[in-house]
């Protein structure tokens, strides 16, 4: 499938400049005088890519971070690794391709890579229920990190789910269960994780491999308790306000970093890693190769201990009417809030009206 097939809405404006870029650079061979117009073009093409890159809607992030082009976890596995070796199987029920796990090599470094594969052809897809993983995924992570520990190496868990699969069959074989107890044991583990959030970081579907010493985010990626759309249907009674949802959900890279729920934001490709895979994977490898290096070094009893307080840290909330945590990063969301012409009806009032 072509390119201009999988167009998302906001990118029409680029849709004929690339079309006239092309048949330029067809043209430019025959005719030499045609390079100056060409290169115009070009630069056009890439300040307008910009320019609309630089002023997404929290909306329109979503709709990049679900891009059938972007790269995910086997994607990441092959460019941005030099070794991998698969291991299946929770020796329990079976195995989700949700969830892929393995034995890799980065640089110097070996690890164990944990992350959720959404498939990228239709029957590729339905075999990994789109990334939305099973409890069985959930206790195989758990099996492979448990191993990783054993052996003394680092984990990486690269994050890209709608959310945990909230089928019958899945709750019925320990769905919060298997999230619960993984968080559990990520936060004890004792070897540096390293936890990227590569597309959708969806509810606890992406907490279940989230909880590590570093948290990072791609930049046109997104991380939030819910989906806009599941968040408009409970809000608004309808999944037709899901902008709106995204815009209040805080769910953008640059909101996450400011709330302090990731550590770092790591740069995409001009207008998108689904638009360069190559350079996204050699941005993604020099980052994990530079925490490692720093994580490595540290003690484990002193790395554990960062690690819980890093989210002991996170929100801030009332316990026997003593406040909780810093509400410093909260200050520029509540300037922006008593702006706004139209305020977020809460639950209440919605049900209410």
């Amino acid at each position: 499938m072509a390119m201009g097939d999988r167009r998302l809405s906001f990118e029409r404006p680029m849709e004929d400049l690339e079309a006239r870029v092309a048949k330029l650079e067809k043209l430019v061979a025959q005719n030499p005088e045609l390079r100056d117009e060409l290169q115009r073009l070009r630069r056009e093409l890439v300040d307008t890519i910009r320019r609309i890159y630089a002023n997404l809607t929290p909306w329109e992030v979503v709709e990049v971070a679900r891009h059938p082009d972007r790269p995910m976890t086997s994607d990441y596995l092959e460019l941005s690794f030099d070794e991998y070796v698969e291991l299946h199987g929770d020796k329990l029920f079976g195995d989700d391709r949700a969830i892929r796990t393995g034995w890799a090599k980065l640089d110097t470094f070996k690890v164990m890579v944990v992350g959720h594969q959404k498939g990228k052809t239709t029957n590729e897809r339905l075999a990994c229920n789109y990334g939305c993983a099973h409890p069985e995924g959930y206790r195989k992570a758990m099996a492979k990190m448990r191993l990783a520990a054993k052996f003394g190496l680092p984990v990486i868990c690269l994050i890209d789910t709608p959310g945990a699969y909230p089928g019958v069959g899945a709750e019925e074989r320990g769905q919060h269960q298997a999230i619960a107890e993984a968080m559990y044991v990520m936060s004890r583990l004792p070897v540096p994780i390293i936890c990227v959030v590569i597309g959708e970081g969806g509810s606890g579907g992406a907490l279940g491999i989230g909880v590590g010493d570093r948290v990072a985010i791609l930049e046109h990626a997104y991380y939030s308790v819910i989906s806009p759309e599941g968040c408009a249907g409970i809000l608004w009674k309808s999944e037709t306000f899901k902008q709106q949802a995204a815009e209040v959900l805080r769910l953008t890279a640059k909101d996450l970093l400011r709330l302090r729920v990731v550590d770092d934001v790591l740069s995409e490709p001009l207008g998108g890693a689904h638009r360069d895979p190559h350079q996204m994977a050699t941005t993604l490898k020099l980052y994990l190769r530079t925490q490692l290096r720093q994580l490595v070094s540290i003690p484990i009893p002193e790395l554990l201990e960062r690690r819980y307080q890093r989210f002991r840290r996170m929100g801030v909330f009332y316990e026997g009417g003593v406040r909780i945590g810093d509400a410093e990063c909260l200050e520029p969301i509540r300037r922006e809030q008593s702006t706004d012409e139209s305020p977020v009806p809460s639950p209440a009032a919605v049900s209410e009206g």
